[in-house]
């Protein structure tokens, strides 16, 4: 608030917080009754679904739970706070179903994410885990990861678009960022998703030439949280083009670990083939294209359009065009850029160009003479 600065002296700041579990457990029991009150399992699925909730918003949607279900039910719950979040405006939540069996390979990622979020109950709140930065060229399940590790872990996934938050009034955009992180602090503990981070933070190096700073203050206020706060909130970040990322961002504390995902092995792709040609109804045994530098999506995409056409997958692979031939060189590039630098999403370890998911050889092209 702007208060004259005749008067300012004589206020005093009170921050007053959203409602902890233990206020929200007090809400519950002082409106819910008997048989009403679930189980002491149930009761901490309810008072996870109603974090971030303020007192008044909470005490309407336990009434509402009682009133439609006759007890307090989290997945009413859950849809009232989605209703809430949705007209804040800063935050969303995805309620897919997504989960690890719908996605091939990353096995090294996924145990680490999992032991990391399951293991967190018995260090100290300083010993929490951060989260990760996921690196990859587009197609590669990055996306699709971090909302399955939501219900992997039980936990709602948040997703935060930054570029969203950007208002068009001085010192908006800077409030917005501090707001929604302040809000994903009080809905833990939770996953955090923020998709295509270089993209919204482009240009925070040239931002007092560009957009008079304001991309670099609101890259400042995350750098600062990903450090400083202790909330049980994992954050899950991806990145197609680490040229873009400020180094600092990308430092030892800010996250457990950066990941790179390669294209998927040879393995990798027979899980995929298998769960997308199980998925859209199609014959396992049928012949496959030849998906030499596919991407999942592609694979995906394959199985889609062959049941969508009622083509076999062969000639649905004639209507797929792989990133890898329209991106090649940029692909490779990023493949250099993570080598010695990144953590392998497929096998424990850093990273190496030599050792990538496709398993080939980098060939080099020998030209007769006279051949352009």
């Amino acid at each position: 608030m702007n208060l004259p600065a005749e008067i300012e002296k004589q206020f005093i700041v009170v921050e007053h917080e959203l409602p902890s579990h233990e206020q929200l457990r007090e809400i519950a029991t002082g409106i819910a009754q008997g048989d009403e009150l679930p189980t002491d399992e149930e009761f901490s699925r309810v008072l996870d679904s109603a974090a971030g909730l303020t007192r008044y918003e909470a005490e309407g949607a336990f009434s509402l739970s009682i009133v439609r279900h006759g007890r307090l039910d989290p997945a009413c719950i859950w849809d009232v706070k989605s209703q809430q979040l949705k007209k804040s405006g800063l935050v969303s939540i995805h309620r897919g179903t997504e989960s690890f069996d719908h996605l091939g390979g990353l096995d090294n990622l996924k145990r680490f994410c999992l032991r990391a979020m399951r293991r967190q109950g018995e260090g100290t709140v300083g010993n929490r885990p951060r989260g990760v930065l996921l690196l990859s060229p587009p197609g590669c399940g990055k996306s699709q990861f971090a909302k399955a590790l939501g219900n992997e872990t039980g936990r709602p996934t948040v997703v935060l678009d930054v570029g969203a938050l950007l208002g068009s009034l001085v010192g908006q955009s800077e409030s917005n960022v501090r707001a929604a992180l302040k809000l994903a602090d009080a809905m833990a503990p939770c996953v955090l998703f923020c998709d295509e981070i270089e993209k919204a933070l482009a240009g925070a190096t040239s931002s007092g030439q560009t957009d008079s700073g304001v991309t670099a203050r609101v890259f400042g206020s995350l750098l600062t949280w990903l450090n400083d706060h202790d909330s049980d909130v994992f954050f899950v970040g991806t990145c197609n083009d680490a040229s873009k990322l400020p180094p600092e961002f990308a430092r030892a504390e800010r996250f457990d670990g950066v990941f790179f995902v390669d294209l998927p092995g040879r393995d990798q792709k027979d899980a995929i083939w298998g769960i997308y040609t199980r998925h859209y109804g199609l014959d396992t045994k049928q012949a496959r294209p030849d998906d030499a530098n596919w991407t999942g999506a592609e694979i995906k995409s394959c199985c889609r359009l062959a049941s969508l056409l009622d083509v076999p997958l062969v000639q649905a692979a004639q209507n797929v065009v792989p990133v890898a031939v329209t991106a090649g060189d940029k692909i490779e590039g990023l493949r250099q850029w993570a080598s010695g630098r990144c953590l392998s999403a497929d096998r424990a370890g850093v990273y190496s160009r030599t050792e990538g998911a496709s398993g080939s050889r980098v060939r080099r092209v020998v030209r007769e003479p006279g051949v352009n």
